[in-house]
């Protein structure tokens, strides 16, 4: 990626957790062609379906824009209070498999944060 993600005019805030992984609060289908503009190559979800009620887009309505907009998407569904370490363990394996730039997201950002460092010293704990 050329640029910083970041600083590519999207509407949406973005807060850079490591070089090549972002956060963001909860994002729409229609975000997912700017992020693929702004350099994106995959999309992690961690937000469960309708936990902000019926309003809120839905993983396959986000991962089909995602995928027509040539991004690659995963949903791992956590609790916004606890990640088990299964789910801990999913992240990790997801953060291996998944190309970069990669986009997560979920209600504010924080759970993505929090799952991607529990993630991390995982995988460094290995």
């Amino acid at each position: 990626m050329s640029q910083d993600p970041s600083q590519q005019g999207q509407s949406v805030p973005l807060q850079a957790i490591a070089e090549d992984v972002y956060v963001a609060p909860q994002l729409t289908p229609e975000a997912m062609a700017s992020a693929a503009e702004a350099g994106f190559k995959a999309v992690l979800n961690n937000r469960p379906d309708f936990e902000g009620g019926p309003g809120q887009p839905s993983s396959a309505d986000i991962g089909a824009a995602a995928l027509a907009a040539g991004l690659q998407y995963a949903h791992l569904p956590v609790n916004g209070g606890y990640q088990s370490p299964e789910d801990i363990a999913r992240c990790a394996e997801l953060l291996d498999s998944l190309p970069r730039p990669l986009l997560m997201f979920c209600r504010s950002g924080a759970r993505s944060t929090n799952l991607y460092r529990q993630a991390i010293a995982l995988r460094d704990a290995d």
